[in-house]
């Protein structure tokens, strides 16, 4: 199976106050920065209208870049559990946002996203950005968040592309790629202790 000529991911950072997000396009394996930004969500509302806007902000994204694929990070234990609830809420809004579009939702740990895109998985916000600014050619330093979304998305691009290289043109399964892509993760997870 070969790689789809165009592959548009919309990368999500979710937060319930700032929600990074990016789109990129992959043409030949060259990725293309077509929007950057770090959503900054109404202060004045209260959080389930919070999570009403994440929802309506990335079906708007979808609706303008109508991306093929979604990719968002995994929920990590903060020290507050209710700082890991909120943020589990505001990424389920996210995610039910590309799921009613019908999109693909790809996830990925935070330091899997680092080690892909900066090359180690401690990698801090500073090195994320400037990895993003130089891999995508952007002119301006990106906002934090919105380099965070950029690097989620460029994560999913290399690890998509990497996968489809290894599958060559043979048939492969959706099953069979679901299951090389798990590989990978529990072989960078190992890696990474």
């Amino acid at each position: 199976m070969n790689a789809p000529s165009r592959l548009r991911i919309l990368g999500v950072d979710p937060g319930s106050v700032t929600t990074g997000v990016a789109v990129i396009e992959l043409t030949r394996r060259e990725p293309t920065c077509l929007h950057l930004e770090s959503l900054r969500l109404s202060g004045k509302a209260g959080f389930p209208e919070r999570l009403g806007e994440v929802f309506t902000r990335i079906s708007g994204l979808i609706e303008t870049f109508q991306p093929t694929e979604f990719a968002i990070e995994q929920v990590f234990m903060f020290r507050s559990p209710e700082s890991s609830l909120k943020l589990g809420q505001a990424r389920g809004a996210a995610i039910a946002a590309a799921v009613v579009r019908g999109l693909p939702v790809a996830e990925y740990m935070p330091a899997e996203v680092k080690q892909s895109v900066v090359g180690t998985g401690r990698a801090d916000k500073a090195q994320v950005q400037h990895m993003v600014k130089r891999l995508l050619k952007l002119t301006d330093d990106p906002p934090a968040d919105g380099a965070d979304a950029a690097a989620i998305a460029l994560c999913h691009a290399f690890r998509r592309t990497s996968l489809m290289g290894v599958a060559g043109s043979g048939q492969m399964s959706e099953q069979q790629r679901e299951n090389m892509r798990l590989l990978a993760q529990s072989r960078f997870r190992r890696r990474s202790k």
